[in-house]
């Protein structure tokens, strides 16, 4: 019995010594600095507007043949 309590004892001493450890809080005075960004982070940008900006060309070219079919319509039934 007396081993167990030593073990309880044991035990709580160090939670109790684990839970009084807390991190250094970062200084408040000052605001983070900014990450400079990586080479992967501009490839991983550029793989994913390459497809928005092609889609957005493509986007142009079909409002301008809509355009297009509708002078084409209209000419033809006037």
């Amino acid at each position: 019995m007396n081993a167990s309590m030593l073990r309880v004892a044991g035990l709580v001493l160090v939670i109790g010594g684990l839970a009084a450890c807390k991190p250094e809080p970062p200084p408040t005075d000052e605001p983070p600095q900014p990450k400079a960004a990586t080479a992967s982070a501009t490839e991983l940008r550029d793989a994913i507007k390459q497809p928005i900006d092609q889609a957005k060309a493509v986007e142009a070219a079909t409002q301008q043949a809509a355009e297009k079919q509708r002078a084409e319509i209209d000419a033809a039934t006037n």
